[in-house]
């Protein structure tokens, strides 16, 4: 009697987590400077962009700072809000999926 291999093949489907964007909103007490060290410090953005997405925020309302997974988007809007109840500013910062 003859022995018969059988091959089995799993098909592994792995799929990109989804993108949260992370949403600053602006206020009327937390000041433009403010905006700016967050900016840098948090998401990492350059001077220039910083002072543009901060104008922006300050113009229309909001703007959206990073795209991330769910986990770093919800780290950035705890870091944010921490470090503005910090230096007692009322800045809010969400995510929504994309």
């Amino acid at each position: 009697m003859a022995s018969t291999e059988t091959a089995v093949i799993e098909q592994i489907r792995i799929s990109e987590p989804r993108k949260h964007k992370v949403i600053l909103h602006n206020d009327d007490k937390t000041t433009i400077e403010f905006v700016i060290v967050v900016l840098q410090s948090i998401f990492h953005k350059s001077l220039q962009e910083s002072v543009e997405i901060a104008t922006h925020v300050h113009v229309t309302g909001s703007a959206i700072v990073g795209i991330y997974t769910k986990e770093i988007a919800d780290e950035k809007v705890v870091e944010t809000t921490a470090l503005a109840r910090a230096n007692g500013y009322p800045l809010m910062t969400t995510h929504e999926e994309l």
